[in-house]
């Protein structure tokens, strides 16, 4: 098979995993072949990467960051929250993936340098509390990418996996201040919550309180929750 076969060949491994139902015809956590082909980018050698996917699609991969993006690695109830704000009231989200109970944010190439810097100038201004530490992978740093389609085992398929997949191959990547945006205003969120205080879970545990927001691009359990408009996908 050629190189130039590969994108389309992903793009069915990748789309027949789920037949659209009437429940989640609104998914975006299925990858396209341009959103591979994008994600391939980011290395040395794409048509490595492509192969590699083409022979082992439900295998997660680890691509380097700062060419093609960088991520921002957020505790996932407060990723859920800066995800509420991205798309209720900011102009949407790049691909978003969750690993072992934290929330990978795709960001702009130099959201890595720059963002670390402009929370430290928001916690001096009192306008940060309520922000946990967030790790930023840039230039030289490496980031476990999900899998095409979920692996045969369900625990595998909940700890790496994507919630919002790259569906094209110049996806809209949200900066350092969009991100410091949504930070904030989940910070705020949490703090103005009855009580003043959020119920308490261990960070990066993965463990939701059950009084925090739900959203419907997370497991199942999700029934009734609000559904995030599919035609805003970047």
């Amino acid at each position: 098979m050629s190189s130039k076969q590969l994108p389309v060949a992903l793009s069915v491994h990748a789309l027949s995993v789920h037949a659209l139902s009437a429940h989640d015809q609104f998914d975006v956590s299925d990858i396209t072949s341009e959103g591979a082909s994008w994600l391939a980018s980011a290395g040395s050698d794409p048509q490595s990467t492509l192969a590699l996917w083409h022979e082992r699609p439900e295998a997660p991969i680890v691509l380097p960051c700062g060419d093609a993006f960088d991520v921002v690695n957020v505790p996932a109830i407060f990723g859920r929250r800066m995800l509420d704000r991205l798309w209720d009231e900011g102009p949407g989200s790049g691909p978003i993936a969750a690993y072992r109970g934290r929330m990978l944010l795709f960001a702009a190439p130099g959201t890595a340098q720059r963002l670390p810097s402009l929370l430290a100038w928001e916690e001096w201004a009192g306008r940060c509390r309520g922000v946990p530490p967030l790790l930023c992978h840039g230039r030289g740093d490496a980031v476990t990418v999900p899998p095409l389609v979920p692996g045969p085992s369900a625990s595998t398929r909940l700890d790496c996996r994507w919630l919002v997949a790259p569906g094209t191959r110049n996806p809209w990547l949200p900066g350092p201040e969009v991100l410091l945006w949504a930070g904030v205003r989940a910070a705020r969120e949490t703090a103005e919550r009855p009580g003043g205080a959020p119920a308490r879970a261990a960070a990066g545990d993965g463990r939701e309180p059950a009084t925090a927001p739900r959203i419907s691009i997370f497991p199942p359990a999700d029934q009734g929750a609000k559904v995030y408009d599919v035609s805003r996908r970047r």
